[in-house]
């Protein structure tokens, strides 16, 4: 089911057919995030894309995308989570948002927020006990604005990253020490 906003602008939930607008939303929002990728990146990104979507986009991941004109302006993703419950994620299911993403010239325009307001609308009704996200500092009011806060926890977070069975880092990310 399609929603209007400022006229214009279709909110849409994204289908199988609209795999090749979420790669490039994909990439679109890594090279505004990160700068540009390599080749090489950009290839092992592409490929892994075209495996998870058909996989998860009925199960596990949801994406909303603002459209004007058949022209896909802007996306956002929902990857859900089941782990075993606790106090904190009583349900078993926790969200994270990813993607955020409003291409330069439809921004201001309420379509990221109508994007996350649907986001939230489906966790909900999933009985995810949370969503999470990373947020960029222009990104933080928005957030906050829908009622996101700032994570505390006793624990510290913590990352290892991976070699694959060639002994080559599977993070691309120049590592600082």
């Amino acid at each position: 089911m399609n929603e209007k906003i400022n006229g214009n602008i279709s909110i849409r939930k994204a289908t199988t057919a609209d795999i090749d607008a979420l790669i490039k939303l994909r990439l679109d929002y890594l090279t505004a995030d990160r700068g540009s990728l390599s080749e090489s990146e950009k290839s092992t990104v592409v490929n892994q894309l075209i495996r998870y979507f058909p996989k998860h986009i009925s199960d596990g991941f949801i994406s909303y995308l603002g459209e004007t004109d058949n022209y896909i302006a802007a996306g956002a993703f929902l990857v859900i989570s089941e782990k075993p419950a606790n106090p904190a994620f009583i349900t078993g299911k926790v969200g994270t948002i990813l993607n955020v993403f409003t291409y330069p010239e439809y921004r201001r325009r309420g379509i990221a927020s109508s994007l996350l307001e649907k986001l939230i609308e489906e966790a909900r009704t999933q009985s995810l006990s949370f969503i999470e996200l990373s947020a960029t500092e222009s990104g933080k009011p928005l957030y906050e604005k829908l009622g996101f806060q700032i994570k505390t926890s006793h624990y510290t977070e913590m990352i290892l990253h991976l070699e694959n069975q060639e002994g080559q880092s599977c993070d691309t990310r120049e590592r600082k020490p």
